[in-house]
This record gives structure tokens, sequence and C-alpha cells, in this order.
């Protein structure tokens, strides 16, 4: 029985991954990359910790194939270096 409320994700162009599980990250990625693209923000930081590199692996797999990026790299190490990945998104078409 799960009695947990879902909680709000803030939309501000950076999501930490820490906060979530492993199995929700294939579905939480997209989705937060459609409503910051929603949302007019067009760079975002995905925090997915340095460890081994699993859940980077699976990020950029997530990034490889979804279409609306125009870009992606490691950060920056005074944006958390490996841990985290830039994300560069194409803007929605005009009229929508």
């Amino acid at each position: 029985m799960n009695d947990l409320e879902p909680v709000e994700l803030p939309i501000d162009g950076i999501l930490d991954l820490h906060l979530f599980q492993p199995r929700e990250i294939k579905d939480l990625v997209p989705e937060y990359i459609a409503e910051c693209r929603a949302r007019g923000i067009l760079e975002i930081r995905i925090i997915h910790g340095k460890g081994i590199g699993n859940l980077r692996r699976t990020v950029h797999a997530i990034l490889d194939r979804t279409p609306e990026i125009a870009a992606y790299q490691l950060a920056g190490e005074n944006m958390g270096g490996w841990g985290a990945t830039l994300v560069c998104l194409r803007p929605l078409p005009i009229g929508r």
C-alpha cells in the first residue's frame, strides 16, 4: 500500500534525479523535457550523479532517442562536472 502523495516537481530547468527511483527515470526525463519546452525553458541541467555511470548512460540513451533535443554535453566542473548533463532543447514550433 502506497500512502505517499505525489510530489509537485518544480519546472525550473534543473532536474535532480537523486530524488527518484531508477525505474521512474525513463518516463520522468521525457515528461520533464516536454514540460520545460511548453514553458519556454530550452536549457536544462539533469543531475544524475557520478557513481559508476549507469544513471548517466540511461539519461544519455533517453536523450539520444528524443527528437526535441538539439544537443547535450556533460556539465563543466562549476555545474556538476560529469555528474550532470546540460541539455539544449528545440523550441516548440511557432503557433503552438
